[in-house]
């Protein structure tokens, strides 16, 4: 009798323990076969860009920025790009000042590092363009310029930019190489307006970028010259710590970086190298 009730109780234990297995069996999660694919964790999904941002830029980028603007709000809809162009040592003191600026592109690496001694930058500027000086007269050149020497020449009336604008500067560095004495009737804010006093008659010849000439299309003429070989700028971007769309900024500023090489040969910048 007593044999018989153990082997009851031992035949009912193994019946439990079978059941407890086969109950964890079913509740564990199974690997994944060999060779199956396994669902990735969903990403979050990246954020699209959206808003607007307020570009500094130089005075002779006024014809390539606008085209890449263009773009590259085509590329990103919802995205305003606007522009306020000028003398870029104007455009960094503005900036230094607190001017509401989200991007700031310079026509020189000493302009833009006005704006990082005062650590304004959100990323290292990046170089995106090189340019270089070219004497601007009225189509039938009525002054009768031939080079430099002429801006030494009190008869003729001449424009540059003022010498803390970039081209100012870079003529500055041109007259001393060709030991010129210059005798300009005015100085200009940036080289739009030398541009401009040309194009209306006003002036015999002005310095202004190559670039500009080649804007103007037959509206001046240019005159080359070897010294500005000697005195070529570079053209850096960045975009600025205190922007208030600091991530429309930065893609911009990667856009142009990275898209802007073609436009930019195409208007005579040279490359950044």
């Amino acid at each position: 009798m007593r044999g018989s009730i153990a082997l009851r109780i031992a035949a009912l234990t193994m019946l439990l323990t079978a059941s407890a297995v086969a109950l964890t069996a079913c509740s564990e999660p199974r690997a994944a076969a060999p060779g199956a694919a396994q669902a990735a964790p969903s990403a979050s999904p990246t954020p699209s860009l959206h808003g607007s941002i307020t570009v500094d830029a130089a005075a002779s980028l006024n014809t390539v920025f606008p085209k890449l603007a263009t773009a590259f709000e085509a590329a990103n809809p919802g995205t305003t790009v606007t522009f306020s162009f000028g003398g870029s040592s104007a455009l960094a003191a503005q900036i230094v000042a607190g001017a509401p600026v989200d991007v700031f592109a310079a026509a020189s690496a000493k302009t833009m590092k006005t704006v990082t001694a005062a650590n304004l930058e959100a990323a290292a500027p990046v170089t995106i363009a090189r340019n270089r000086l070219e004497i601007a007269v009225p189509p039938s050149n009525p002054g009768g310029i031939t080079g430099l020497a002429d801006f030494g020449d009190a008869a003729k009336t001449v424009v540059v930019c003022d010498t803390q604008v970039p081209c100012g500067a870079a003529a500055q560095q041109v007259f001393a190489l060709a030991k010129v004495r210059a005798k300009p009737d005015s100085y200009e804010p940036d080289v739009t307006s030398v541009l401009t006093k040309v194009e209306t008659g006003d002036a015999d010849a002005g310095l202004v970028y190559r670039t500009d000439v080649l804007a103007a299309g037959d509206r001046v003429k240019g005159i080359a010259f070897p010294e500005a070989a000697e005195a070529i700028t570079a053209y850096p971007i960045a975009p600025l710590s205190a922007s208030r769309n600091p991530a429309l900024a930065k893609a911009f500023t990667e856009y142009v970086i990275q898209h802007g090489g073609p436009d930019l040969a195409a208007a005579g910048f040279l490359p950044p190298q």
